[in-house]
Order: structure tokens, then sequence, then C-alpha cells
């Protein structure tokens, strides 16, 4: 269960495909479930409305070519029937009832009594530090929601160790990562791209942001961004990103020390562009959330292992996962302008050593089957 009909931009698509894949080529029955009470979002027309036309007809073609056919749904629970596409509202019920294991994606999924059905849910989080300041915060509804899951899993992998300060109130966090088919992300050709890319959502606009003891931590990655704009001038590296700042002041300064701007429309709904945006780049440079890198999770961005997984070298900001993998070969970390300069220039000095990093890194620490075989034994399923 998760939100990729919901909210169906190519990220999101593939962070819920790569379970899915994962799980099946584990040997597993899989079905997708969205019974959510929210609007749907329509990335073509830019709206939330109760027509959930165009959500079904991306899990139906998202079905067709990763072998889910006839193992789907969409139930519109804002709408007094609960109308479906897909599967039926019975046999989802039924699903409930018979389903090893229910897998809630990015923690996404609301409860309901035919949910409640299960004792099987198992929760993902793909934003540490949010759900565990709020148990800290006292907010009782977190705490009810996170106990109706039979185990918790997080991407901060150092949450309830010593490096993270959030205590957990008795709740087992257990570390995991995203899955990745590697497979899907393989380059036939040389790379095309000469710059460090990435793909970013700019105008975040405070939504979870959160107050911890009288320090506020950010969600938006722009503020860190924007520390490190001076990186291309510093690097002499070509760095480009595929988002949306309007014409502005902020979008001059980044122009000014060499970023490059593409438009991210395009290839956020279509989720084929995604693959061939990564696997034409030289790489990724991007930044991490200011909760991420503050709170010391260890978090690791899943389109940062799509971007392995093509075998393109990776320069991201220090959140603490180096303690668990990477740090060198195909994936840098770093935490000043001079780490930055230092890592592009070891990747330009042996490209074609790092790339092969990249790729083994995604292999040995994100492939789907290891994930999510290790994910279900921890959990009991």
């Amino acid at each position: 269960m998760g939100f990729m009909a919901g909210c169906p931009i190519a990220g999101v698509i593939w962070q819920h495909i790569h379970y899915i894949a994962g799980l099946q080529r584990l040997g597993h029955d899989v079905y997708y479930i969205e019974d959510s009470a929210r609007y749907a979002y329509n990335p073509i027309t830019f709206e939330l409305n109760e027509d959930y036309r165009y959500a079904a007809d991306i899990l139906k073609k998202l079905a067709a070519q990763f072998g889910f056919e006839n193992r789907w749904s969409y139930c519109a629970r804002y709408l007094p029937r609960h109308e479906c596409a897909g599967l039926d509202k019975k046999r989802i019920v039924e699903l409930y009832r018979e389903a090893d294991a229910i897998l809630n994606i990015c923690g996404t999924q609301e409860f309901n009594d035919d949910l409640l059905r299960s004792d099987r849910i198992i929760y993902v989080e793909s934003d540490p530090g949010v759900e565990q300041i709020k148990v800290d915060n006292g907010e009782q509804s977190t705490v009810d929601y996170l106990k109706k899951h039979h185990a918790l899993f997080t991407f901060g992998e150092s949450v309830g160790t010593p490096e993270f300060p959030v205590p957990l109130h008795g709740f087992r966090w257990l570390p995991t990562r995203q899955p990745v088919v590697t497979d899907f992300w393989k380059t036939t050709g040389p790379r095309s791209g000469t710059a460090l890319s990435t793909i970013a959502n700019w105008s975040t606009s405070g939504l979870k942001d959160i107050v911890w003891r009288g320090e506020k931590y950010l969600w938006s990655k722009s503020p860190e961004f924007l520390r490190f704009v001076e990186a291309p001038k510093r690097s002499g590296e070509e760095f480009e990103m595929a988002v949306t700042i309007p014409e502005s002041e902020t979008r001059n300064l980044f122009k000014s020390n060499g970023w490059r701007f593409v438009s991210p429309v395009e290839m956020s709904i279509d989720y084929n562009l995604y693959v061939d945006y990564i696997q034409n780049s030289k790489g990724e440079f991007t930044v991490a959330k200011d909760q991420y890198v503050r709170l010391k999770t260890g978090w690791f961005s899943d389109r940062s292992a799509c971007y392995l997984a093509a075998g393109r070298p990776v320069i991201t900001q220090q959140t603490g996962f180096t303690r668990y993998y990477g740090g060198g070969k195909g994936l840098f970390a770093f935490e000043s302008m001079d780490e930055i300069a230092e890592a592009a220039r070891m990747i330009n000095a042996d490209y074609e050593t790092h790339s092969r990093a990249a790729l083994d890194i995604a292999r040995e620490h994100f492939e789907a089957e290891k994930v999510l075989a290790s994910l279900l034994e921890r959990a009991g399923i």
C-alpha cells in the first residue's frame, strides 16, 4: 500500500515499483492497493479532486508493464460508495484478512476498520526523524497510529543508535533501505551527459518542518542547496538540476555560480524519461534535508540509489550513511565545499572505476531481493 497513484510522479512511482518487483522476484504473490480518503493528484492538470481516472489509468499501465495485472485497486474512500477501479472493495477486504504481510510504504496509508482486520501491517518510513520527534513531543495520534503496526522500519539507519539524539519511547525501529531492481537501470552504452545532475522539488514551503526541543528542523532541501550554491564554480564541474525555480534572485544566484536548469515536468509525468535522464547523466550531485543532516539519521536517497544502479557516481551530503556503506569509490559524502571539489576531481581522474564502484554498491547494499528478504525476515514474516 502506498501513494503512487494518488501522487503519480516518477520518483514516487519508482520507489513503489521496486517493492512490487522485488517481492515478485522473491516468489511472493504481490497486490498493490490504494485505499484512501485523500483526493488523487493529476500531474497533467495540476489538480487535486475526486476524479480518480488518471490514478486508475496509471495503475493499469504499471500493472501491465510490471506483471501485477488484475492485482491492483484504487479505492476512492472519500466517495460515499467507496468506488474502486481494478479489484472491487469486497476483494480488497478479503486481501486484508488473507495477506501474510501488508507493507505501508512511506507510512502514507490511513487506517480504516477494514484494513485493521490485519495484524500484519509493516510500516516503512522514508523520512526519518519526523515521527520520532512527534512521539517525543507527546503527539498521541502518532503514538496510536504507530502502535497499530506489526513492525516499524526506517530509512534512518542510525535511528535507535547513540548517533541519533531523539528518544524512541519503547518503539523498536528497524533499519532498512530503498530496494532497487538494478537491472531496471542498466545502461547499454556510454553516458551522453557531461554534468553532475539531480532531480529536486524546490517549493516545499515548510510542509514537514518540525520543532524539537526549541529548534526547528527543516524538511525542504532548498536551504541546503543554497549553502553549497558555489559548488560548480569551486569544483570546476558542470552541475545541472531538474527543478522548477521561478525567475528570481535565487535562480540568478545559481546561474551565476554555474548551475544549469532543465524542466522536471515531463520526466515527472513520464517515469521512463526519468530513467533516461539518470542514465544519461555523468553522475549525481545533491544535498540532503536539514532534518536528515542535523539529526544524523543515516538516511540515503532512493533517487541516489537509482543513480548508483545506473553506474553513475554520487556526491551527496553526509547524514551518517557512511557508517554503513560508501564514502569512497563511486559514492562520496561531503560536509564542506572542499570535499565536493575533491570528490569531483577523483571521479574525473578515473571515471570508469567510480562508475563500476557505484553499480557494485547498488548491487551489494540496495538490490531489491536482498533488502526485502531481510525486511520480511526481521519482521517475522
